[in-house]
């Protein structure tokens, strides 16, 4: 499938929505989110929206029998965060929150600097009262975190996770720590990464074009920080890890007059770079 079919598909899918979004009473407004509302969707983008439900009728919605007019459903089921989450026939994924209407819709406006939504006419596929689309264009200015608290907040999580790192490298706990490294403290490095570099539209997913968002000296940071879980390979790429983040820590330092306790970080590089 050519990239200009699979968004034509997910395009005609958004169709198919409003469609029955629009001939569904117990729908009170139906919302899009991701990438297709900031126009960065392609052949690999999943459909994504909040279906608000009137609140007396949320108790009979068939979630996947309505997301299965769509197209045909491989997979349905309610995914860790309590989102339905649906597998097409095309292998198009699809995220959908079940939510009563009423304080559902209210909440919209709370998701500022979390959620960008710069279409939000657009990002409204169904809205019966008004209610929605107020709500979303609250959302249409892009709010960039503010950057001395995250900045601090940031600083302070690496350098509590990395001591955790230090621990559990000591136990011997090789798997543990490879999946600690990767998955707790890359998002927050690359988050301050991207505070640093006025890079932060990608907030949420902070490894989301990375190649094409940042520059090359901190893609090659980003890449000696990844390892196999293999024992060296591990405790490389954690000194590695701990060096760049200090390194973030000291330039975010300079710029905001963040606090750092460069005692305890001396006293991680020691733990690190100390015998096995």
């Amino acid at each position: 499938m050519s990239v200009h079919s699979a968004r034509s598909a997910l395009d005609d899918r958004i169709a198919r929505l409003r469609q029955l979004a629009h001939t569904d009473t117990r729908l009170e407004g139906v919302l899009l989110y991701g990438s297709w509302t900031v126009g960065e969707a392609d052949a690999h983008s999943d459909i994504e929206a909040y279906l608000y439900i009137q609140d007396d009728r949320l108790a009979d919605f068939d979630g996947p029998g309505f997301l299965a007019q769509l197209a045909p459903l491989q997979l349905s089921y309610t995914n860790m965060y309590g989102i339905l989450a649906v597998v097409f026939d095309d292998l198009m994924r699809g995220e959908f929150h079940l939510t009563p209407a009423g304080p559902g819709i209210d909440e919209v406006p709370t998701w500022q600097g979390m959620v960008h939504l710069p279409r939000p006419d657009d990002a409204v596929l169904l809205d019966r009262t008004g209610r929605l689309i107020q709500a979303a264009r609250q959302l249409a200015t892009f709010q960039p975190p503010e950057p001395v608290t995250t900045a601090q907040q940031l600083t302070d999580e690496l350098t509590n996770w990395t001591l955790m790192l230090a621990h559990v490298l000591a136990r011997g706990e090789i798997a543990r720590a490879h999946a600690l490294l990767h998955t707790v403290i890359a998002p927050q490095q690359l988050q301050l990464c991207r505070l640093l570099r006025n890079s932060t539209a990608h907030w949420l997913t902070p490894s989301r074009a990375l190649e094409q968002d940042l520059p090359d000296t901190d893609r090659h940071r980003y890449v000696a920080t990844t390892a196999a879980a293999r024992d060296q390979d591990v405790r490389t790429a954690a000194r590695n890890s701990w060096r760049w983040s200090r390194d973030l820590a000291a330039e975010a330092a300079d710029r905001w007059a963040i606090r750092l306790p460069h005692e305890l970080h001396e006293q991680i590089s020691s733990r690190l770079n100390g015998p096995r």
